[in-house]
């Protein structure tokens, strides 16, 4: 039986990189983790910028299946990724933590929140091929 892996990627708002994260997650990796996305804190709305460029650039529209949520209302997971919010995080159980380092967008012209989603694209190529090839450590053993 093949094990779900579930990904956490958390950050402050969970208005914009996370979001991105969880998205290209599902839309990348879901044949290797589940990804889900939250927050510390919520906002109303998915950050407006991050959804038209989102669709522009992978032609997901973030709106219609996501929203912004609290740590709370996530599942158990086995990998929490924070995007680099320069802010502690509350602990949350998981088996592996990893930083991103990604500065927040918000605000920034649209080169810098593309340049933000390609990073993001990578890295969760790279966490797929981590994952496929089971060399997280304490994740498989």
């Amino acid at each position: 039986m093949k094990q779900t892996i579930r990904v956490a990627f958390v950050c402050v708002h969970n208005s914009c990189r996370s979001q991105i994260a969880e998205a290209l997650g599902k839309a990348l990796a879901a044949d290797s983790f589940e990804s889900y996305s939250a927050g510390t804190e919520t906002r109303p709305r998915i950050n407006q910028d991050a959804v038209r460029l989102m669709k522009q650039i992978h032609g997901i529209d973030m709106e219609e299946t996501q929203r912004s949520k609290l740590l709370a209302e996530l599942p158990p997971v086995d990998i929490v990724v924070t995007m680099g919010c320069n802010v502690s995080c509350p602990t949350l159980p998981c088996r592996h933590r990893e930083d991103w380092g990604l500065e927040d967008p918000t605000g920034q012209p649209d080169e810098v929140f593309e340049a933000t989603i390609r990073a993001i694209e990578e890295k969760i190529l790279e966490l797929r091929s981590r994952i496929q090839n089971r060399s997280i450590p304490g994740l498989f053993s």
